[in-house]
């Protein structure tokens, strides 16, 4: 596959601020990296993360207490929102750190209504949702607010601001709608997911879902690691 010169320096960028830092090729290793990776094959650490209730405005009264996160992403969200409004953007935001026993009530609610081949489409399973990461949110806008979390929002006037706009402040569109065989879920876009402003770059770049871009990382991770073994000199 030939990359975009702007994408393969996306990467070697990202790549450098990984090396003195990750020293594991398996970020899910380490729960306080902003890259971890939480799937259906990579559950999310059970230690609580540290939280701050972002300065944001929530979607309703009834979600206020929905929307913590760990401090990076919650500043990062606070800078987010008000660029959007700036612009004339208005976005709420709706859920954010949830616990395993909160995932697993709305997991196993939904498998009840939905059966659990369509409920695994759009519901993490408990353990699995990168909710429990403190590092997501959904989040919905002023057009879209009283119809809830659909695919609608990717059409709407801050769908597209956000799809277009959130990697400037670290964020990703976790769930893209041509990565459902990667992702293992259908197309969310109101689910944004924070990385870092260097690797959200690279990934807006790239075009690709993290899971792609992680396995980029390693790869290029282990070539060095083979390089030096090679040499005969000193990962330091």
């Amino acid at each position: 596959m030939f990359l975009p010169i702007r994408a393969v320096a996306a990467i070697a960028t990202a790549f450098s601020l990984m090396v003195g830092s990750w020293g594991y090729t398996m970020p899910q290793r380490n729960p306080t990296d902003t890259l971890i990776l939480v799937n259906k094959q990579n559950k999310a650490p059970s230690l609580k993360p540290v939280l701050v209730k972002p300065n944001v405005t929530p979607t309703s009264e009834g979600v206020s207490e929905n929307i913590y996160m760990r401090p990076v992403a919650a500043k990062a969200l606070e800078e987010l929102f008000a660029a959007a409004q700036e612009e004339g953007v208005i976005l709420y935001a709706t859920s954010g750190y949830r616990s395993y026993s909160t995932q697993k009530a709305i997991y196993d609610r939904r498998v009840k209504e939905r059966g659990k081949a369509r409920t695994e489409l759009t519901t993490a399973p408990p353990g699995c949702s990168e909710h429990q990461t403190g590092l997501a949110m959904d989040v919905e806008g002023e057009s879209t607010r009283d119809s809830g979390l659909t695919k609608a929002f990717g059409e709407s006037p801050e769908g597209i601001w956000l799809a277009e706009n959130c990697y400037r402040f670290g964020f990703i569109i976790r769930y893209g709608e041509e990565w459902r065989k990667i992702t293992g879920y259908s197309y969310e876009p109101w689910h944004i997911r924070y990385v870092g402003v260097e690797h959200s770059m690279a990934i807006k770049e790239l075009n690709v879902p993290l899971e792609t871009y992680l396995d980029m990382l390693r790869t290029q991770r282990l070539s060095e690691l083979e390089a030096l073994a090679i040499t005969g000199e000193d990962d330091t």
